[in-house]
């Protein structure tokens, strides 16, 4: 069991809201379609017991470029979210065998 601990390096990013305040995501998966790339995305923390308090919600981001650089957003639009976010669960429920009845 410890090893598989030792080689678990998960992809870890930190992105800034507009305060300037840094919060650290673990990307879970990642889903390209035609128009976009998008990130699964689950908040990771320092403190074990906040990491217990929060839902674990995923966040859901849209990749962009400019200039050669990566950035990252929400998405605006309801019925893009609404199918981007069904293929996740979709791709993670099986992934991790969750039940969600």
């Amino acid at each position: 069991m410890a090893e598989m601990e030792k080689d678990y390096n998960p992809d870890l990013i930190t992105l800034s809201d507009d305060d300037g305040k840094e919060y650290t995501f673990e990307v879970l998966d990642a889903i390209e379609t035609d128009e976009a790339r998008y990130l699964a995305l689950l908040p990771t923390y320092d403190d074990p017991k906040k990491m217990l308090e929060e839902s674990g919600e995923l966040v859901i981001v849209k990749v962009g470029e400019e200039n050669g650089e990566e950035y990252f957003y929400e998405i605006e639009d309801d019925d893009e979210y609404e199918t981007i976010a069904d293929a996740f669960i979709d791709r993670l429920e099986d992934f991790f065998e969750i039940d969600n009845k």
